[in-house]
């Protein structure tokens, strides 16, 4: 499976552009003709649609073939291939004579030019024509004021020199849009290279590699540093374009001014050094913002994961303000950033400084660990399916070893169990037989074999050339996994157990049928096709297990590693399965199954068992023989074995009562029943449609600041009044030099007029320093605040809305949109600012001097608005469109990295990165159709421009003798900028209108329904509560005003400290009785009573910190050990220690390097389920309140460990109200009272054995469970 075609191969058959029905609306471009293709006419039915109505994705044209990431991404990867092949003979060569040299790394750049250096220097030399012709225009304009200053008696050859000035301009134009054009979709390609290569990579590296770069990291490497590139390559013509243009100003400036031009060489070397320091500066700042940025993602993607633990133990204050600790530190260095701003050539400067730092951060990853093919033989044929001889094994190759000399040899077709105390290695031998970890001594081996699969599950009507899975057989390996925590795909649950497969209804109906799903398919409103949400957030955890499994049957493979799969469902679900699919009548009974499991009961029935202890193979053998061989083995499986027969002991079932009857039922984990479950489904994003709101502008004016604001108007009002003032100086200066014919004269005005230019000079400097300085102070102030308001209303945002709305859709927001929001969209506004500034004023100068100017003007204003007004309507569009687009890929990236092991178990990688390849074209597509649309703006504009400079030109030869040819050269040269300032002032109001669909999106929470307050003016006591009495009087709940009630006349009070066991079948509505207390749910009607007070009256924090409840998943965060026992600070260590002592992990914690500060990796990796539940468990021993919920808390620890455990919690929460919601009916038996729920309402509510007296639907379920009349005593 690990052999080389899994690794960086070819990717022919996955690399192919979609055709026939897979293939949109095809891009008219290609057929356009030269005119249309240059000015970009072909387009227009694009912009005259969106003007029409607002666009959709169907209405966009496709990308051309050769920009699609289909095309693009095989070729990139093959040159990366090469690179890192040249890198390995280099470093071959060079070993023997530099044996402590530092190893160098695969170039990224070299890989990207020797892919994209034809497109790239085609680009170039669109630049370099485009430069040419902007040097062509003063020359001609040189002649025009020669023209002038003569004024021959044949004038025609004056409107020559106006028409040539247009030929020109328009010819730089359409030369100008074709070199955008081509040099922003080529650095868009160059971007999809990267992200391509990122998702590969992502789906190969090692697992230490994984918990060196966090799916946060990851994600910002995708989104941010791939970015960085991108803006690398748009900008990379100006590395050597700018000192192009600068000798070539040089040399036309010599040839008019001569020597005197060396004082501004001078001043141009003298700023050169300055701003390579200040690059210098930058850089060192771009690291650290890019550090912040990436913590900032990793904590926000670890906040919406586990968003449900932090409103439970109200934690949000806590989590919040590690975010704007984080942000701040980021807004520093932009602030910093932006002061340095004031240099004019730090953009041109620091381009190479910046990517420098991407390129280094994208190479270390593309460069890092990736698990190593030899990890286990794959083509081993011999006469067992596993087999281990004297292996071990570690997380990484210098790491200690976690197993250790393992001998073990699994026979092909049987049935092997895997057994042992938490944290003792029984996940981590499924782990080695995927390949997951380093193999430091010995051999493993794995034998793959096919010929047996239809035989096995007696199919004789498939064809046999037709594997069931397209995907799968392209690798070695025909291995099923099924983790301990499920994975669970974001689509129809149909595809979640298809997994790629084609379709074979009548095995797939058995496999439904084996895995106990087909009651909860009935239920479903649309059966099979039914959506199930991100991270399976619309089904119970039961179902999720069940889903996986059936997922591991269907893929019909040889091997299937099981790692605990029995954890989160009831008895009588788990003995079904154990029967139907895994035992020795079940549908894989040939096949060779590894279960690890705490389920003791089912040792009789295993082929071979192997007991692992700290790593190692403790004991291994048949039942029989580790009951004669094995004394303490004896001792444990006899007392389980009675504990079976009793069904229950006495345990106050404080802990036992966690377990939730919420799998074998599709348990409305979190949501009302079954028949609502279609309103649960994941949303798609809102698209908004029409012109952005001013409300929106106004709310980042209002963030901005009304002082900044007027400001940076009256900044750049001075501005550029000084500037209109120096040009005008200038120009009265050289009219009058021209009129004093002798050198005193000259020499004595020059002095004079040399003074007020040197101060205008100097004033004008003054305001781009304070407008600089405005600007960023005003700007930080906006993204502090807008920021601030998104996290506060993402974190007040009710847990229904993170159930339904993919995580992708709101780190988005938090990553591109306050990317727009921190650096574009206040440049935005101050390029517009100063646009519509140069505007007027050029108006102005040139109506000044030729007033007729003014009448040719107005009609070609009226194009200029015409124009924008059909543009915006679709960019605006189009650029929400590629809005949406942007959160499919983060939330498929984001999903993919929390499935890795998954994926490569299977054998799917080349599956996924074409899925990957198909979201990130969906983008692509919005990206090219924007491109475009600005490219038919600019066209249009600059056409307009060139016309007015045309105007202005003929205008002049008209005028004759009247006109001062100084004033000519001025009118002109104003004429030739006012091209470039209208097609900005064009281009950037319609940017401020579609860039503020940023501000739009991050606003965009505000509006929605909220939790009620964290706290209210009314507190409870500081005691409260101190009996533990909960009363529910008539109370109703549903999830949305549009659904049925959840909970109908829920009535029952409970008695201080007792101990209520809460059971039901499928949709009863266990699961919303919690989050009712809780308030995740609200009232409908009738009210909650805890100890005398109302908690509708209180806020969400008094009362959810005044409960204590164990989850049956474990969440934990990145971070230290002691900040996850202790977020909020509160406990010493010594009650930590306490607690970790009473949960039975403090010898563990002990031998912990760095103890309570020992780091834990992102969701918590580094320890194994076992461990992360009793760390929860340990958290809410550290809350101790009087109200306990129990939900699953040990459903991942062995029966020792959970036998002492519930001692502990018998002790520690025996003064305390405990409501269970019971998972496996013996865990309530011994409850004081059990409360059964049907459709949402109370049926029942007595001690077990009235209940059982009563034959009702309690009775009913025990039955069913299996667990006789005589076990239910007091």
């Amino acid at each position: 499976m690990f052999s080389s075609p899994r690794r960086w191969g070819d990717g022919s058959d996955y690399g192919r552009v979609p055709e026939g029905p897979e293939a949109q609306k095809c891009s008219p471009e290609k057929n356009a003709s030269f005119f249309s293709r240059m000015t970009y006419s072909w387009f227009s039915r694009i912009i005259v649609l969106g003007y029409k109505r607002p666009l959709e994705r169907e209405d966009l044209f496709e990308l051309n073939e050769s920009d699609s990431s289909y095309i693009v991404c095989p070729i990139f990867e093959k040159q990366w291939r090469k690179e890192v092949l040249r890198n390995q003979e280099r470093q071959e060569v060079k070993a023997p004579f530099h044996k402590e040299a530092h190893a160098r790394k695969p170039s990224l750049v070299y890989a990207l030019w020797n892919t994209f250096k034809f497109v790239l220097i085609q680009v170039a030399l669109f630049k370099v024509f485009a430069d040419i012709l902007s040097f062509s225009s003063p020359l001609i304009m040189k002649q025009m004021i020669i023209f002038c200053e003569h004024r021959p008696d044949f004038g025609w050859s004056g409107y020559g020199y106006a028409l040539a000035l247009f030929v020109v301009v328009f010819l730089q134009t359409l030369i100008l849009q074709q070199y955008q054009r081509f040099n922003i979709l080529t650095s868009a390609k160059i971007k999809t290279a990267i992200i391509g290569l990122i998702y590969k990579k992502a789906l190969l590296v090692s697992n230490v590699s994984r918990k060196r770069f966090s799916t946060g990291e990851v994600i910002n490497l995708m989104s941010a540093d791939a970015q960085q590139l991108m803006d690398l390559t748009a900008n990379l013509n100006l590395l050597w374009s700018a000192p192009f243009q600068i000798l070539m100003a040089i040399s036309l400036l010599w040839q008019e001014l001569g020597p005197a031009v060396l004082a501004g060489v001078a001043v141009l070397v003298f700023v050169i050094p300055i701003n390579a320091l200040v690059a210098t500066r930058v850089k060192k700042l771009k690291k650290s913002q890019t550090k912040n940025k990436d913590k900032q993602i990793k904590l926000l993607n670890e906040i919406l994961h586990g968003i449900k633990i932090l409103k439970l133990y109200t934690w949000e204050p806590s989590y919040k303000k590690k975010i704007i600790e984080i942000r701040e530190q980021e807004l520093e260095v932009q602030k910093s950033a932006g002061y340095l701003a004031v240099f004019s050539m730090l953009t041109l400067t620091c381009i190479p400084f910046l990517t420098r730092i991407s390129l280094n951060r994208l190479e270390d990853f593309l460069n890092t660990e990736e698990l190593h093919p030899q990890n286990i033989e794959t083509n081993y044929i011999g006469d067992h399916a596993v087999g281990f001889t004297n292996a071990s094994f570690s997380w990484g190759k210098t790491g200690i070893p976690v197993l250790k000399n393992l001998n073990i040899k699994i026979p092909e077709g049987a049935l092997v169990a895997v057994v042992g105390q938490v944290g003792s290695g029984k996940s981590s031998v499924l782990s080695a037989i995927l390949g997951e970890m380093e193999k430091l001594t010995g051999v493993v081996q794995r034998k793959v074999s096919y010929e047996h699969f239809f035989e096995a599950y007696h199919i004789t009507t498939f064809n046999l050339q037709s594997p069931c899975s397209q995907y799968q057989r392209t690798h070695q390996g025909s291995v099923a996994y099924v983790a301990q925590q499920a994975w669970i795909q974001n689509c129809i649950l149909q595809e979640n157990i298809l997994f790629g497969s084609i379709m074979q209804k009548q095995f797939y109906e058995r496999v439904l049928e084996a895995c106990a799903l087909l009651p909860d398919l009935e239920q479903l409103p649309n059966g099979d096709q039914t959506e199930i949400g991100e991270r399976g957030v619309n089904i119970s955890g039961g179902q999720k297990h069940r889903v996986s499994l059936a997922r591991a049957v269907y893929s019909g493979a040889d091997i299937y590693l099981l790692d605990d799969p029995f954890a989160a469902v009831d008895v009588h679900v788990g003995k079904q399965l154990f029967e139907k699919v895994i035992g020795s009548s079940g549908i894989l009974k040939n096949k060779t199954r590894i279960l690890v499991t705490h389920n003791l009961a089912l040792l009789p029935q295993m082929d071979l068992i192997v007991v692992m202890e700290s790593g190692r193979v403790a004991h291994m053998g048949t039942y029989q023989e580790l009951l004669s061989k094995t004394r303490n083995l004896t001792n444990l499986l006899q007392a389980f074995s009675e504990r079976e027969k009793a069904h229950a002991l006495k345990r106050v079932s404080v802990i036992n009562s966690r377990t939730i009857l919420k799998d074998q039922i599709l348990e409305q984990n979190d949501r009302p029943s079954l028949d609502q479950g279609k309103q649960f489904s994941m949303k798609k994003e809102k698209i908004p449609i029409g012109g952005v709101k001013f409300s929106i502008i106004l709310k980042y004016l209002q963030a901005f600041g009304w002082l900044w604001v007027w400001l940076s108007v009256a900044t750049y009002l001075g501005q550029n009044l000084v500037g209109i003032g120096q040009n005008l100086w200038l120009s009265a200066w050289v009219k009058e030099a021209k009129h004093k014919n002798e050198f005193t004269e000259w020499k004595q005005i020059r002095s004079n007029k040399l003074n007020i230019y040197g101060l205008l000079g100097l004033m004008q400097g003054l305001f781009v320093c304070s407008g600089a300085y405005i600007l960023t102070r005003g700007s930080l102030a906006a993204s502090r605040t807008l920021h601030t308001q998104l996290l506060d209303n993402v974190l007040h945002l009710p847990l229904r809305f993170f159930e339904t709305n993919p995580i992708g859709q709101i780190i988005s927001r938090f990553t591109k949109d306050m990317f727009i929001i921190d650096i574009r969209f206040h440049y935005y506004l101050r390029t517009w600012v100063n646009c519509t500034l140069d505007v007027i004023g050029t108006v102005l100068v040139i109506g000044g001097a030729l007033p007729l100017f003014i009448l040719g003007v107005i009609p070609l204003v009226f194009l200029y608005f015409t124009i924008q007004r059909y543009y915006v309507a679709s960019s605006r569009q189009i650029r929400r469109l590629a809005g949406a687009s942007r959160s499919p890929i983060i939330s498929h990236f984001s999903e993919t990295l929390s499935g890795v092991s998954t994926i490569r178990a299977f054998g799917h990688e080349q599956r996924f990165i074409q899925q990957n390849k198909e979201v990130v074209n969906e983008n692509l597509v919005c990206f090219y159709n924007n491109v475009i649309s600005n490219r038919w703006l600019s066209v249009r504009l600059e056409l307009l421009g060139d016309l007015m400079v045309f105007f202005a030109a003929v205008l002049t030869v008209l005028a004759g003798k009247s006109i001062d040819s100084a004033i000519v050269g001025l009118s002109i040269s104003y004429a030739l900028n006012i091209t470039q300032s209208l097609n900005f002032w064009v281009r950037k109001a319609c940017e401020i209108e579609t860039n503020a669909v940023s501000i739009e999106r991050v606003c965009e929470y505000e509006n929605m329904d909220k939790e009620a307050p964290w706290i209210m003016s009314k507190r409870p006591p500081s005691q409260w509560p101190d009996k533990g009495i909960v009363e529910f009087i008539n109370y109703q709940a549903r999830y949305r005003d549009d659904l049925g009630l959840a909970l109908q006349d829920i009535t029952f009070q409970t008695h201080g400290e007792e101990k209520i066991g809460i059971v039901g079948r499928t949709g009863a509505g266990k699961s919303t009785l919690s989050n009712c207390l809780f308030r995740i749910v609200e009232r409908s009607g009738g009210k909650i009573i805890i100890d005398g007070i109302d908690i509708s009256t209180i806020g969400l924090h008094d009362l959810r910190g005044k409960l204590n409840i164990i989850p049956q998943d474990p969440v934990l965060f990145s971070g230290t050990l002691q900040m996850n026992l202790d977020p909020l600070d509160k406990y010493s260590d010594s009650e930590l220690w306490e607690v970790l002592e009473l949960c039975h992990l403090k010898e563990f914690v002990q031998s912990l390097p760095k103890k309570l500060l020992h780091e834990i990796t992102e969701g918590g990796e580094n320890l194994s389920v076992g461990q992360r539940q009793l760390v929860c468990l340990a958290r809410a021993l550290l809350r101790k309140t009087k109200i306990l919920i129990l939900d699953e808390a040990t459903a991942s620890i062995d029966f020792e460990t959970d036998n002492l455990v519930q001692t502990t919690i018998r002790k520690e929460f025996s003064d305390c109200t405990i409501l269970t919601i019971a998972h496996r009916l013996h865990s309530i038996i011994d409850s004081d009272r059990v409360l059964v729920l049907d459709s949402g309402r109370i049926t029942e509510f007595e001690t077990p054995q009235n209940l059982i007296c009563q034959k009702g639907l309690f009775f009913e379920m025990l039955t069913e469970a299996g667990i006789p009349e005589d076990s239910v005593t007091k």
